[in-house]
């Protein structure tokens, strides 16, 4: 598995494909989810700045996984960078590849935002969770909601 720095062709469809397919199969979220996925993302694109970084994993099947370190969202403010559209295919889980991905997201922001990262994810994804933890990630808040689309525990984690 390659890692890219930059969209390709068709990602910003892989990536929305991955979140959807994945999170309706094993959560049961539907077209508002993915519908989000796709308008928060192109939104990103378009605005996008040399500083962000966008991550891909590409094997010979395409875009198999994705980070993306939105350094300028304007949600952010001095939480630093957000950490976004974090996936892996199925085809590539416990390959390690998030791990790299991470790390390399990790360092992105200690040379460009003081080390600062905020994610906002939902309680039940424990490998991913576990990753967090280990790169220094900590559990900053937790509340019933609804952004996802479905009533989840959402959760938003800083380092």
């Amino acid at each position: 598995m390659k890692i890219v720095e930059q969209f390709l062709p068709g990602s910003l469809g892989t990536i929305v494909a991955l979140h959807g397919a994945h999170y309706a199969r094993d959560w049961g979220f539907g077209t508002f989810f993915e519908a989000k996925v796709a308008r928060e993302l192109a939104q990103f694109a378009g605005r996008f700045r040399a500083n962000d970084l966008v991550l891909l994993g590409v094997d010979e099947g395409g875009v198999a996984a994705s980070l993306i370190l939105d350094l300028n969202d304007p949600a952010s403010g001095e939480w630093g960078a957000h950490l976004r559209w974090f996936i892996a295919a199925d085809r590539c889980r416990g390959t390690g590849i998030g791990r790299d991905l991470m790390g390399r997201a990790v360092a992105h922001a200690d040379a460009h935002a003081d080390g600062r990262i905020w994610l906002t994810t939902f309680a039940g994804l424990q490998p991913a969770r576990h990753l967090y933890g280990s790169f220094g990630f900590t559990l900053f808040s937790e509340n019933e909601g609804e952004a996802w689309g479905t009533v989840v525990r959402e959760q938003e984690f800083r380092r």
